[in-house]
């Protein structure tokens, strides 16, 4: 069966492109859509320095993340692997035209990977979304809550938060309908479980509460689909394996493979769980290629 991995980067968890190609091709990943991650030095993460490619420190030790020239690079080397992902930060220039511009010249296809410290339904965000849906291009949600239960009634915050909470994100979809979001990380895959906003994990591994808000979420908003990548997703899904079934058989059309990370976890965990061949079709790659008909 044909695999498209939709959420992947490049010089990356020190490989570059030849080596993720060659991942890919132990994984049997035909195509993988790269996207990029803008970090200005006001959102820099440290944690993250070892693992993105250390062309792009600054001069003031902050990292650029991972930039569209990186993504091009290893296109135009493997033509016939990648599908170019971009996404600029919102509240930097005129982010809508920036993304038309990259569509334009540099065939972007994808709007992602969107993970910035602004929330999804800041005015800014909302011009950008709405471009993407007018170019055709899914955008790819970063979601990391601001603030977790700290297990004694009240909150803690959290400092690595992107995009906002539910609520921004269900903002957001309102505002777009014409525009696809994939939505993906902790944030979003904790409302797998109804008791999500008293959990105090940031990956949650309890039994799995059912009529969860990501549940909700995909039956009130046509324009929500989600992808399966690293271990927020895969740890969702393992939390209850017969339910994940149950949940990928029923939305099928919503659901796209992807990896964020190398190896072959997800893919061993999806066999286990014997999935029809119409909903293994939809996920590995049939929704993928939907998305980007145009």
């Amino acid at each position: 069966m044909k695999i498209i991995d939709t959420h992947q980067h490049v010089f990356w968890h020190g490989r570059d492109d030849s080596g993720l190609v060659a991942d890919m091709d132990d994984n049997g990943v035909a195509l993988a859509w790269l996207l990029t991650w803008e970090i200005p030095p006001w959102e820099d993460s440290p944690s993250y320095h070892g693992v993105l490619n250390p062309e792009h420190v600054r001069p003031d030790g902050t990292h650029a993340g991972i930039p569209l020239s990186d993504l091009i690079k290893a296109r135009d080397r493997h033509p016939d692997r990648f599908v170019l992902g971009y996404c600029p930060h919102p509240s930097i220039g005129d982010a809508a035209a920036l993304l038309e511009a990259a569509h334009g010249m540099h065939r972007v296809r994808v709007c992602g990977e969107w993970k910035f410290r602004i929330p999804f339904d800041d005015p800014r965000c909302i011009s950008l979304f709405r471009k993407a849906g007018e170019l055709g291009m899914p955008v790819v949600l970063h979601l990391d809550v601001p603030f977790l239960a700290d297990g004694k009634g009240g909150t803690s915050y959290q400092p690595q938060w992107y995009g906002g909470t539910a609520d921004h994100l269900e903002r957001a979809l309102a505002a777009c309908p014409e525009t696809v979001f994939i939505g993906h990380a902790p944030g979003f895959w904790r409302e797998i479980s109804a008791d999500a906003s008293a959990d105090p994990a940031m990956y949650p591994s309890g039994p799995v509460i059912k009529d969860g808000r990501l549940i909700k979420m995909l039956g009130s908003h046509a324009n929500l689909m989600a992808d399966l990548s690293a271990g927020s997703a895969l740890g969702a899904l393992r939390r209850d394996p017969v339910y994940a079934r149950e949940l990928l058989e029923v939305h099928a059309d919503r659901f796209l493979f992807a990896r964020d990370i190398y190896g072959h976890h997800l893919l061993e965990f999806l066999k286990q769980l014997n999935l029809t061949p119409a909903a293994a079709e939809k996920i590995f790659h049939r929704n993928a290629q939907r998305l980007l008909r145009n």
